[in-house]
């Protein structure tokens, strides 16, 4: 292959008025040489096709794959540096990859046309529906949509539209999935898109430079790319309102071997129980919860709704047998808190002993009555960061983003440690497979020798070196703008090193579900023999605490770490 669609850069300058186009051509070259077996002969054609296109023709189909829809006015496509948009049309058409005169949907012509347009063009449909000639566009939909549901050119729907439109057409791109399927090769994701290359360009994106290999890839068998792609379609198929009966009898088989796709593949089958139970089919919802609470890839929210479902039903049996299997093994903390809510119920129907547990006891408490702050999220925090702050104990908004912060910076050599499926574009704000289940267990090392830094006494040091080096760049675990100086010196100072250390191994049992539920504030008393602090959770009227909140502050007292709960009320609303 010419190299032109060889991979050089990974963003080009926007003083080039055809940056897009080589960022385009950027990710044809990385497919190409990354995942050139993957592509079918008329994919690779693709490819050698677009390469042999003026560069006109190019530049006008990117700026059609970068736009929102399939379908697009002539008329919105002009671009000073492309030229006549109809000689730039004309090898596209050839080639078969637009469509210059396609057929469209009732939803089609509302998009693209102009209110007064649509006016004409459905005039006889309006007379005949008793519709004023000055309807808006809302009331047009409503009252045509359920009549109209053919699929026509735009002649057929407005016989004047070329003498209306001045010589405007309307045409359709047919190459989207293709380009879909090599994003999503690229990216190995369908959320990230070209928006990446040029807020990368503005400076508006840092991503940390991790050497990538051959090897560096997302998928390795077409198949791989199939199932993705199905289950994206059949999430947004989901999203538009279609029945999870319909949507459950087309999921995919995942392969054997694959555990994040089989992890995707659960997710969906979560949210289309989630579904069917908020519809009322019962029956499915825990036939879907099962499927995706079970093996390795399940869903622990799967699981705990199926026993939830099972109990409100009164299969009280059933729902204890899964539950008590599930409480005698090896189950995670979120699992277990709900374990424990749900089994002794569950035995009290069924006239059982109930399981011995752990009493939970309360966090310390400190009752608060404040002026009334003002309507922001973070309006109650903010009134007791104001009230308990003095000059010598500061008080710091942090939630998530101190412990995590601070978390990210020490390991951040074992989160960007160039691993087989970790990282295979330059755009990756953190290793593709951080949620999956041997996450931590491949880098287990590699976390050891940055743990090792808190016994030591060296984890300061290493904490700042990585602060200076790595500023502003993406991180998972790093949220910049909440991580000044100020704090992370204030931090370093009171926080001991076998607190983080406790803390940081919590992280690592459950990264996804730990990384949140921390408490919103954090005071630093720095004065005495030895430096304190004490973590704050804030709750306004009303507010009560969540699980992983609960989850948290019980780990902090098995820790000896200083927590308590701020209950706040406001001075106006207090009775008398």
């Amino acid at each position: 292959m010419n190299s032109i669609l060889r991979p050089v850069s990974a963003t080009a300058s926007l003083d080039d008025p055809f940056y897009y186009l080589a960022n385009f051509r950027f990710v044809l070259g990385w497919v190409h040489e990354h995942h050139a077996e993957l592509l079918t002969a008329e994919e690779q054609g693709f490819l050698t096709t677009f390469e042999a296109l003026p560069q006109a023709a190019q530049a006008l189909l990117v700026r059609m794959v970068m736009r929102k829809g399939e379908h697009f006015r002539t008329g919105k496509l002009a671009y000073a540096e492309i030229g006549d948009v109809d000689r730039a049309l004309a090898p596209l058409a050839s080639a078969g990859w637009v469509e210059t005169d396609p057929a469209i949907s009732l939803a089609e012509l509302f998009r693209l046309l102009r209110l007064a347009e649509l006016r004409q063009a459905l005039a006889s449909e309006m007379a005949d529906a008793g519709l004023s000639s000055r309807a808006s566009k809302t009331v047009l939909w409503e009252t045509l949509q359920p009549h109209l549901s053919q699929v026509q050119r735009l002649t057929e729907w407005w016989p004047a539209a070329g003498k209306m439109l001045g010589g405007e057409r309307i045409v359709r791109l047919t190459v989207m999935p293709w380009c879909d399927r090599l994003r999503l090769m690229f990216f190995g994701n369908l959320r990230q898109d070209w928006a990446e290359f040029v807020l990368t360009e503005l400076g508006l994106q840092r991503f940390e430079q991790v050497e990538l290999t051959p090897g560096s890839r997302a998928f390795h068998r077409r198949e791989e790319v199939d199932v993705y792609l199905t289950l994206h379609e059949l999430r947004e198929r989901l999203e538009q309102g279609e029945s999870p009966e319909t949507l459950m009898a087309e999921m995919p088989v995942v392969p054997a071997e694959n555990t994040w796709l089989a992890q995707r593949r659960a997710r969906l089958a979560f949210l289309l129980g989630q579904t069917a139970e908020r519809g009322g089919q019962e029956t499915l919802a825990l036939r879907l919860y099962a499927e995706s609470g079970d093996g390795p890839a399940g869903q622990v929210e799967a699981r705990i709704r199926r026993l939830r479902l099972l109990e409100r039903r009164g299969e009280h049996r059933q729902a204890h047998a899964l539950a008590s299997r599930a409480w005698a093994s090896a189950v995670g903390e979120q699992e277990n808190q709900a374990l424990a809510r749900l089994l002794p119920r569950l035995c009290r129907r069924l006239g059982l002993a109930p399981p011995r547990r752990a009493v939970e006891s309360s966090p310390p408490r400190l009752d608060l009555c404040l002026p009334r702050a003002g309507e922001t999220p973070s309006g109650v925090e903010q009134a007791v960061v104001e009230h308990l702050s003095r000059p010598e104990a500061p008080v710091h908004y942090v939630e998530n983003t101190l412990l995590t912060g601070l978390f990210g910076l020490l390991c951040w050599p074992a989160l960007f440690a160039p691993l087989p499926g970790a990282f295979f574009h330059p755009f990756h704000s953190g290793p593709a497979d951080l949620y999956r289940d041997d996450f931590v267990a491949r880098r287990r090392e590699r976390f050891e020798r940055c743990l090792a830094c808190l016994d030591e006494g060296t984890h300061g040091e290493a904490i700042w070196r990585t602060w200076r080096e790595k500023h502003g760049v993406a991180s998972p675990f790093v949220f910049w703008e909440g991580l000044d100086e100020t704090l992370l010196e204030q931090a370093l100072a009171c926080i001991p090193a076998t607190h983080l250390r406790a803390c940081f191994e919590r992280l690592l049992s459950d990264l996804k579900t730990n990384r949140a539920g921390l408490p919103d504030l954090i005071q630093f008393l720095p004065g005495g023999a030895e430096p304190r602090y004490r973590m704050i959770e804030v709750k306004g009227p009303g507010d009560r605490l969540q699980d992983n909140q609960r989850r948290w502050l019980a780990f902090f007292r098995a820790q000896g770490i200083d927590a308590l709960v701020c209950h706040v009320t406001w001075q106006q609303d207090a009775a008398p």
